[in-house]
């Protein structure tokens, strides 16, 4: 990979010889513009507004335009000669926790190369001591006519630079949060959790751009003249609507369940419905069919059901032998607590 800068690390009085690369590369598709009516290409002449000529690229210079419109020149040897240590220098100032630098403050990614023979050991020490400290090192550089702020962080066995940007560059979010207080239900987060346990994780490297292989392919199809418009799809309304949320997440629990794979009712933890008491989402719905199989909510409510039933007949069964023997006992006690009665002999008389 070539390189777009050179210089060093600054590691206290370590000095480590290191040379710049790009870590990223953009894959988005350029397009020119053209004349429509003979698709001839549109270009741009830099022309100078005083003489209007076109001026050439080795007599473009740069210069500062002030509030009433004067330009005062700057020149390259002007910026080279500002006394700015972290001109040819990465100047580490501070080595922090990962987890205090604001994503917001990201920009550039960069990899770091030791150039040469001799930075090889003080280069592989910085690695290992950013491994070891689980760290990240903050840093000044100088790159394309300005001071910026970096992040040097361990990627495998390179150490790679981040780009940041100034605390003061960052915007403060004001008037971006809705207006107004907005409520949510512990039924609509309980939802939106079952939702992102079903969404569950992704390989990065498997994520595509879409889009682009779509831009390609109509390229491609164009210029074999093949090109076929596809059949327009109706758009839906935009932001504005009134939706059931509720429904729309559960929705989309279920459509998340079966794009992977699994066939049966989202389990969602219990939720507030308008009685005032919690039930399940499963509970107070119907019972569904999900995949030619009833939810597991209902198979479970009817096996329940049937054995119930059983306990409660054996519940009655033993309620009325003991009401049995209670009527027995007392029998038994009557006949030992009263004498018996003595029986006269009848008399026989003769015809």
């Amino acid at each position: 990979m070539r390189s777009i800068w050179n210089g060093a690390i600054s590691f206290g009085l370590v000095s480590i010889p290191i040379k710049l690369v790009n870590a990223t590369e953009s894959h988005s598709i350029s397009f020119r513009q053209i004349h429509l009516d003979d698709g001839g290409r549109i270009r741009y002449r830099k022309v100078c507004e005083l003489d209007g000529e076109e001026v050439p690229a080795a007599e473009i210079g740069k210069g500062y335009e002030e509030a009433d419109g004067s330009i005062i020149p700057i020149t390259d040897e002007d910026l080279a000669q500002l006394p700015i240590a972290t001109a040819k220098t990465i100047e580490i100032v501070s080595f922090v926790p990962a987890d205090e630098i604001d994503p917001l403050q990201m920009d550039a990614a960069y990899y770091l190369a030791a150039n040469g023979a001799t930075a090889a050991k003080p280069y592989t020490l910085l690695r290992e001591a950013l491994k070891r400290s689980r760290r990240v090192a903050i840093a000044k550089y100088a790159l394309r006519g300005r001071e910026r702020l970096g992040m040097l962080r361990v990627v495998d066995d390179v150490i790679a630079m981040h780009g940041l940007l100034w605390p003061d560059e960052i915007r403060m979010p004001e008037g971006v949060a809705p207006e107004g207080k907005v409520s949510v239900r512990e039924a609509e987060l309980d939802l939106a959790d079952a939702l992102m346990a079903t969404l569950g994780e992704v390989e990065m490297s498997s994520l595509t751009d879409e889009y682009r292989e779509a831009v390609e392919a109509m390229i491609t199809a164009k210029s074999e003249g093949a090109f076929e418009p596809p059949a327009e799809v109706g758009a839906e309304p935009g932001g504005g609507r009134v939706i059931d949320l509720m429904a729309a997440l559960e929705n989309s629990v279920r459509a998340a369940k079966a794009s992977h794979g699994e066939t049966h009712e989202a389990e969602v933890t219990p939720i507030r419905r308008g009685g005032g008491g919690r039930k399940t989402a499963s509970a107070t719905a119907a019972p569904k069919t999900v995949g030619g199989k009833k939810s597991t909510a209902a198979t479970a409510a009817k096996k329940a059901a049937p054995a119930a039933g059983t306990k409660k007949r054996a519940s009655d069964k033993s309620a009325a032998s003991k009401s049995t023997s209670k009527t027995a006992s007392a029998k038994k006690t009557t006949a030992a607590g009263t004498p018996a009665k003595k029986t006269t002999p009848r008399k026989r008389t003769s015809a």
